[in-house]
């Protein structure tokens, strides 16, 4: 069985959406080039992240100044041509911008498992998700937000449900169950529990939170789920924030220090925190099922599992089968 590595991308958004896409391109045939088979970018990679923004809204107000700000971020999010109502990955050919069949190009020519947080736009509106890019299947999942946080509820809508489905691929001849929560999602306890029950075993959790603290949700989620937890977060100064954004008076004053990382089932870091700094952060796996297995033997929460009591719990989410497959 070859070995599996898995990646992390501490990296900011471009300045526009297409400078964006050349960065991922070249950072995802870097990694390509190092043995990566699946790598994760972070919250909002495309389409940015609005840090510092306020979008003119008040409490019973908005300005002009705060529309035309939201006009020129919703210029730069990701249309991929889903026309589900849901969000839940109906595309048809030739729809939306480009952005999905150029991102399905990068995967196949490189051969690396793609996740990429993105803002998406379906018409006016705007959703925080991540994209899940098979190299020979193309696109075989997406994830949209279901909850927002603080200010973000501004400009980003509430994601369906029904997006939790875990993505059942094989990456480097091992099998994997992939589940994502984005950012404060990861306090969200019952849905931690619905990836949980659907037998994730690589768990990626994009952030834009720098807190130190989050090492330790990290850490937390592993041991709970037994599964190997990927943090991905955006390392940013005010002079590599996206063109909607105001730099400020401060040359490279940093807006996001990063602290990505990657934990093993037993909660034990085996790579990063990386902080004030771009990079990439890799690991190689040998045996993906014999890691997640050996830290069940004591802990397991999955649907059958001895810890999840199904005789006594019952999990059910709106529109989401948590069966497997």
């Amino acid at each position: 069985m070859p070995p599996l590595t898995l990646s992390i991308a501490q990296y900011p958004t471009g300045p526009t959406l297409a400078a964006t896409l050349i960065s991922l391109d070249e950072i995802t045939t870097a990694a390509s080039l190092s043995g990566v088979n699946l790598i994760l970018f972070p919250e909002a990679f495309l389409g940015g992240y609005p840090r510092t923004c306020g979008f003119g809204a008040v409490v019973g107000s908005r300005t002009s100044e705060g529309r035309d700000q939201y006009y020129e971020y919703w210029k730069q999010a990701v249309d991929l041509g889903d026309s589900c109502p849901d969000g839940t990955g109906v595309y048809h050919a030739g729809a939306g911008d480009g952005t999905r069949e150029t991102l399905e190009a990068i995967a196949a020519k490189t051969g690396v498992f793609l996740v990429v947080g993105l803002v998406e736009k379906t018409g006016g509106t705007l959703y925080c998700g991540c994209i899940f890019v098979d190299p020979v299947r193309g696109v075989v999942g997406k994830r949209r937000k279901v909850m927002p946080t603080g200010t973000e509820r501004v400009v980003w809508g509430v994601g369906s449900p029904k997006t939790l489905k875990a993505i059942e691929a094989t990456i480097a001849g091992q099998k994997v169950v992939l589940g994502a929560a984005i950012c404060w999602e990861n306090y969200m306890p019952l849905l931690r529990a619905s990836l949980y029950a659907q037998g994730v075993s690589i768990y990626l959790a994009p952030t834009a939170d720098v807190r130190e603290s989050w090492i330790s949700t990290l850490r937390h989620i592993a041991m709970e789920g037994r599964c190997y937890v990927l943090g991905c977060n955006q390392f940013v100064t005010n002079e590599t924030l996206p063109l909607y954004v105001a730099q400020g008076d401060k040359p490279g004053e940093i807006v996001s220090s990063g602290g990505s990382a990657i934990v093993d089932p037993l909660g034990e870091i085996v790579a990063g925190p990386l902080w004030r700094k771009e990079g990439r952060l890799d690991v190689t796996i040998e045996d993906l099922e014999k890691s997640v297995v050996r830290g069940k033997m004591d802990m397991d929460v999955g649907a059958a599992g001895h810890y999840a009591r199904g005789d006594v719990f019952r999990l059910h989410v709106e529109g989401l089968d948590l069966g497997r497959g």
